[in-house]
Formats: C-alpha cells, structure tokens, sequence
C-alpha cells in the first residue's frame, strides 16, 4: 500500500510539473505595463508550463464575454489584468468567479492605496500612461537622437547626450542605448577599437556628459563575435575573432576607462535591462555631482 501511495504522488507530480496554464493578460491599454508584470512573475518559478492569451484594448462587457468564453473552454486558465475603468473590472470579477477562473488585478490595489495616501481620486482613463504630454515626446526626441548616435555617428555634438557609452564591438552598445532611449534618455554610443578611437572632444572634456565603459569577458565575447560572424556569412576581419586579439583589446579598453576615470560595467552575465538600471543609476550620481 505504502509504495504505490509513494508512486501515485510521484505521477501526481509529473503531472503537475507537465501541466500548461492558460494564462490570459486582458488590458484597456497596450498591454505593455501587464506584459512586463508576467515576466517578473513568471521567472519566481521554475517548473511553471504556459501558454498566453493577450488582449489589448479590451474596454466593453461583450469583450470580456468572448474572452470568459474562450477561458472556460481551457484548462487550468488564469486570467491577470489591468482595467482601470472600475465597473468593467468589477464585472470581468464577477464573470470569472462564475466559471471559478482565477482572476488577479495587478495595479488596483496600488491605484486605491495611492489614492488614499495622496488624497485625490485617480483618474481611471485608460492609457493614461501614453497621454501626449511633455514627458512622452521627450521620451520620442530621446528616441530619434539615439538612433541618430548610434555607432559613433555625429560625434560633434556628443555634450547633448544624456549618456555616451564606449565598448569594444558586441558589448550590446546599441541595444542598451535603445532601452536607455525608451527611457528618456538621449544615448550615444562609440566603438571603441583604442583609446584614440575616442572623439577628441570626449578626449579633451572626459566629463562633457555621463560616461560608462561597457566590457564583457573575453571568451564570452569571442562566441558573440563568431555567432555573428556566421549569421552575416562574411570572411572575418584579421583578429576580430582571435582570442588573443580580444584579450588585448579588452585589456585596452579597460585601460582607457580608467585612465579617464569612466565607471565600467561587465555585461557579461546581465541581460540588456540589467545593464540599463545600473548605468540609470551612475547616470543619477552624475547630475547630483554636478
């Protein structure tokens, strides 16, 4: 008796393990903020099967309906979402429990304490984050600067950045200064090959602007190059995939950074968003020593 208890928990865990959760995100907006709130939740676990159903702009009952429907349908449905019109999210509420679907606000508890500790009524506008106002087109100015300095392009206006960042090639320069972009912060980012591929105007002012080196280990950053190197099917340039060329460059480049005593970051180990947060966080010691 007591083994096949023992077996029959080992097949409920398998089971368990091999489940999939529909996971349907149901926003009055783009679905962006609730996008961002699953993947922080999802990476808490780690045997965690789903599949996700997202629906923007979902802002009438009838679509809440449909949606109940296709949900009801589905096994082991879980439903997260952000309305901040407080009706319709009472009755998508009062729909799932209904079918005993799991329903989870991700910001109404914060909209009504914050609420409360500022003393005013929130506004329940839908996208009231992507209100047209000031801080949105700088956030779109912010954009278009950094794709213009992107690479090294247009270095004679470089006191204009928010951020310049250096780097030997596939530190993930582009990608991070697009994030920092969509941040408001006007990025431009240069190669760096040796110290004299620094603009001479960084040279002279290395204080014109927030400056971070980004570095990364050196194996690490030979697979980069040979991954990319294959995607382009191009003859690869003399030492660009050299272990040895890139130990020395890498070398180099931490020597240029402290020489002009840029603070340095190893992207190694850190995905793009990481990299982000710590160079916004340099960036704030920056303006306040000013």
């Amino acid at each position: 008796m007591l083994e096949n208890e023992i077996i029959n928990t080992q097949v409920i865990k398998v089971l368990y393990m091999n489940s999939t959760y529909q996971i349907y995100l149901i926003s009055d907006s783009t679905g962006e903020t609730l996008d961002r709130i699953f993947l922080a939740l999802k990476a808490q676990f780690k045997n965690f099967n789903y599949k996700i159903h997202s629906y923007s702009f979902t802002r009438t009952e009838n679509q809440i309906l449909k949606i109940i429907d296709i949900a009801n349908k589905q096994k082991n449905s879980i439903i997260l979402y952000t309305i901040v019109d407080v009706s319709l999210a009472n009755f998508l509420l009062k729909e799932s429990e209904k079918y005993k679907i799991p329903c989870f606000s991700v910001l109404g508890d914060l909209i009504i304490n914050f609420s409360k500790i500022l003393n005013q009524k929130a506004s329940h506008l839908p996208s009231g984050q992507h209100t047209l106002n000031e801080e949105y087109y700088n956030r779109i100015e912010a954009i278009q600067f950094t794709m213009n300095h992107d690479d090294g392009n247009l270095i004679n206006d470089l006191e204009k950045s928010d951020i310049i960042l250096l780097g030997v090639s596939r530190t993930s320069k582009t990608p991070t200064s697009i994030y920092l972009a969509n941040r408001g912060l006007r990025t431009s980012n240069i190669p760096l090959i040796n110290e004299y591929s620094v603009p001479e105007l960084l040279r002279k002012n290395p204080k014109i602007s927030c400056v971070v080196g980004l570095t990364t280990e050196p194996a690490r950053l030979l697979d980069l190059r040979k991954n990319r190197m294959n995607s382009l099917k191009e003859n690869e340039p003399i030492n660009y995939t050299n272990l040895e060329a890139i130990i020395k460059e890498v070398e180099k480049a931490k020597q240029t950074f402290k020489k002009y005593n840029w603070p340095m970051i190893d992207v190694t180990r850190k995905s793009v968003e990481e990299t982000a947060a710590s160079i916004i966080k340099i960036h704030e010691i920056y303006k306040n020593n000013e």
